[in-house]
């Protein structure tokens, strides 16, 4: 709206009957547009059908999508890599850094109502009675093993037609940015939620099979990834695709969990093959020794109804036995494998599981203790580190103090508590200290044995939230430790709506708002408050209902692309323009997958039909690697 000086006593009068909205600091910049103002020309011309551009193709060269302009464009085989690199030394010579060498053997398949536990090796300890027993006593609701496939499933070509790209959006991002050669961007996922084969081979019950929605999850089927590794792996390589993210479950490997127990063959080979089968795609495999799959063993005397001081549930963290347990696993895998793995991830998450002091401790100290192995045992050259969960607290009012004390609070007691030791070499915060039962500091020689013990700040930002003060008060809210007291331990407000009233982001069909902005500023903080790259190690967006949509308008989700393609506009603004080293992002997940008790928030950039197993790609696939592919200095 233009307004002349001769009209501004008619604007002020008009004012005084109704409010207009000029806004106070401008409109909408549009700093892409360097060209004057034109008058239009019209004029007639031949119509024909042609003026959209209606199908685009992808021309796969190689691991990363090559684009060209209004020409056909089908896939082409990749060649395997003729070499590949190495990290550290192959498991012949890294097995002797172990004490001992571990015994390995094999299981069968635990299948209710017709599993016997027979009498000729129950005497083993270890034996096929042994390991039957350990699914028969978890007694499991809902169980079946009611999949398509026993063995694995040899790959087959992914159809060209599949990869016809769909329609652009209207709009879209308009940076100028590119991404830095070292930019490591792929999808992830985690066992528990894509492999299925619960029972099968000889993997050992976990806690997730007894937590996590049994009444919803009526089976443990999942994607069945466990035997569609290489046609996922193929599907995935097809769309161009750099880096496969995945965890390899501790009750595969090790099915009794303890130290001195014998190792899974069929784990170890299973395990052995995936990063063999990512390899040779030209993919690069990023490992997670647990992802929330704690083993059993380790809460199945746990009184459930006991409130947890931090965290949804437990993961056993706080278990005596945890932290040697978890070394001894973590070192057994590294020797395996770190070899062909350039990126390692020790915990995912560890504040949802960690259900005390006690257990967020021995996640430090478990934590610390790999890394150490890793790198000064091994002499391994890759990357190890740990990756948090935090929907980054916002002040809900900048300006005022007591919301930006509550929003450092809020950050102190969910990454603090892990990162302050792990990252600085710094004592645990004060909130901490002062907040949870049984909290004690670190000792000096804790301190600098754990200092400094990641090489990267994994972090999956998923959301943000609104942090404002209690109005009883911290610290009343420290002292108040009761079932009543919702807001104990963190004892601020937690909101999604800013102060305005406005929600935060475009809300998803979970806790999941699309907030860019906010991840810009939470990226700042993380590097400037824990100086360490930081690795988004996952991001994603269930879009509202998408379950209950037909198959068309699941695979057309522009809601989804619109989180992906703002927030990795966000990152190349963090890296360019505040400075801040992003290490990497990983698109969550490569498939819909089970999401800890259902299947209908779907965070993948693929469907999964859930009777026949079949996957498609979605338009949110499509638009994350064009975005990507054209931001590549260099591409592969």
């Amino acid at each position: 709206m233009r307004v002349s000086v001769a009209s501004i006593p008619l604007l002020v009068t008009i004012s005084r009957a109704q409010q207009l909205f000029i806004t106070t600091t401008g409109y909408t910049d549009r700093p892409q547009c360097t060209l004057s103002a034109t008058s239009p020309s019209y004029h007639f011309q031949s119509f024909s059908f042609t003026l959209n551009d209606t199908v685009r193709q992808a021309h796969i060269l190689r691991p990363a999508l090559q684009w060209t302009a209004n020409r056909p464009r089908y896939a082409t085989s990749v060649p395997a890599p003729t070499s590949i690199r190495t990290y550290g030394p192959p498991y012949s010579e890294a097995i002797h850094h172990l004490t001992a060498t571990p015994a390995t053997t094999t299981w069968g398949n635990y299948l209710p109502e017709s599993t016997i536990i027979t009498a000729t090796d129950t005497k083993d300890p270890y034996g096929q009675a042994a390991w039957s027993s350990l699914w028969q006593n978890m007694k499991l609701e809902n169980y079946t093993t009611a999949g398509l496939y026993s063995t694995t499933v040899l790959p087959t070509p992914v159809p060209s037609i599949e990869l016809v790209l769909p329609p652009r959006d209207y709009f879209g991002p308009t940076d100028c940015y590119n991404f830095p050669d070292d930019f490591i961007l792929g999808v992830a996922g985690s066992a528990a939620q894509v492999e299925g084969a619960v029972a099968l081979e000889g993997r050992g019950p976990t806690i997730l099979e007894k937590l996590a929605g049994p009444a919803q999850f009526k089976n443990y089927v999942t994607a069945e990834n466990y035997f569609l590794y290489k046609q996922d792996i193929r599907r995935l390589a097809a769309m161009g695709v750099r880096y496969y993210s995945f965890s390899i479950p501790w009750a595969r490997i090790l099915p009794f969990t303890l130290p001195g127990t014998p190792v899974n063959q069929q784990g170890i080979d299973h395990y052995d093959d995936l990063i063999s089968t990512v390899l040779d795609a030209g993919m690069l495999p990023i490992v997670t020794l647990t992802h929330f799959d704690s083993p059993w063993v380790f809460v199945s005397s746990h009184d459930f109804t006991t409130k947890a001081d931090i965290g949804a549930t437990t993961g056993g963290y706080q278990n005596e036995t945890f932290v040697d347990a978890f070394v001894n696993y973590a070192k057994i895998v590294l020797t395996h494998y770190a070899d062909r793995v350039p990126i390692w991830v020790t915990f995912n998450e560890p504040f949802l599981y960690s259900f005390n002091f006690a257990g967020a401790n021995n996640v430090v100290n478990a934590h610390a203790q790999v890394y150490h192995f890793y790198h000064d045992v091994l002499k391994a050259t890759g990357k190890i580190g740990i990756k948090f969960n935090d929907n980054f607290g916002v002040p809900r009012n900048p300006s005022n103090s007591s919301d930006v004390e509550a929003a450092n609070r809020y950050q102190e007691l969910y990454l603090g508590l892990f990162a302050n030791p792990i990252f600085l070499g710094q004592q645990y915060p004060d909130s901490v200290l002062n907040t949870l039962p049984g909290a004690k500091p670190l000792s000096k020689e804790e301190l600098n044995y754990i200092g400094n013990t990641s090489d990267f700040f994994g972090i999956d930002p998923y959301t943000a939230t609104v942090v404002s003060h209690p109005a009883e008060g911290i610290d009343a809210c420290v002292a108040n430790h009761s079932a009543e007291n919702s807001l104990w331990p963190f004892c601020v407000v937690e909101e999604t709506t800013n102060v305005f009233g406005w929600n935060i982001g475009y809300r998803s069909q979970s806790y999941v708002y699309t907030t860019p902005t906010y991840l810009r500023e939470y990226l700042s903080y993380l590097w400037n408050t824990f100086r360490h790259p930081v690795f988004v190690a996952e991001f994603g967006f269930p879009v509202f209902g998408e379950a209950d949509k037909e198959l068309s308008d699941q695979l057309f989700d522009t809601p989804r692309s619109t989180y992906y393609l703002s927030f990795l506009s966000e990152i190349l603004k963090s890296i360019h323009e505040d400075g801040v080293h992003v290490m990497g992002a990983l698109a969550w997940s490569w498939v819909d997958n089970w999401e800890f008790g259902d299947y209908t928030q779907q965070f993948g950039i693929q469907v999964l039909n859930h009777t026949t197993q079949e996957r498609f790609y979605k338009k949110s696939f499509f638009d994350l690697v064009d975005f990507v592919g054209a931001r590549l200095s260099s591409p592969s």
